[in-house]
């Protein structure tokens, strides 16, 4: 059951954007509050009550309580909230190797990835900070190549500048968990 309870559920603001995935406890929190109404697959809203009257199907996630099984929603629409929340990327090394495709960016290999490394562009020892504009990502061969060198002292060649990426809201989403549910997809496609 606990592992239920931690599933992602996709939250949807007033006007049906995507704004965040939450879990199945507070998805029914929302609910059964009145803040939130389930949405099925084809789209049909349901308050609490209505909810708990349906069956569980073979291909749902059930939640047990006594006298059953509570189906799981995979999305929740809720009723005031307006806003689309800027999407804010935060700088970690998964998000740096999304961003380079897993590839070195300086001999455009695909290494496995205990094989890749994150390096500054310009090195920490000459003043150079953690950002998106002065990391990439590198295989190991190519960063000790490099070393406290920057790329033009060391004769190499950057692929692309660094930048900050721009992600939308749906591709954070998406980033953000390895799971997946088909009842996303009209919401996420249409974002």
């Amino acid at each position: 059951m606990i592992d239920v309870l931690s599933n992602p559920v996709l939250v949807l603001n007033r006007v049906f954007q995507p704004v965040q995935l939450t879990t199945v406890k507070r998805a029914f929190v929302l609910l059964y509050g009145g803040a939130a109404h389930a949405v099925d697959e084809d789209g049909e809203e349901y308050d609490f009550d209505l909810w708990r009257t349906l069956p569980v199907r073979h291909t749902d996630d059930a939640l047990p309580i006594v006298g059953g099984a509570l189906r799981v929603p995979r999305v929740v629409h809720l009723h005031r909230y307006d806003r689309t929340p800027k999407a804010a990327i935060r700088l970690t090394r998964r998000n740096l190797m999304l961003r380079d495709s897993h590839q070195c960016q300086y001999c455009g290999r695909q290494p496995p990835l205990r094989d890749l490394n994150i390096d500054h562009v310009l090195p920490r020892s000459r003043g150079g900070i953690d950002s998106w504009e002065n990391l990439v990502t590198a295989c190991r061969f190519c960063n000790l190549r490099k070393g406290r060198r920057t790329p033009e002292e060391a004769n190499m060649r950057l692929a692309r500048r660094p930048f900050r990426p721009k992600w939308s809201m749906t591709a954070q989403l998406l980033l953000a968990t390895a799971t997946k549910y088909r009842e996303w997809e009209p919401f996420l496609k249409a974002s």
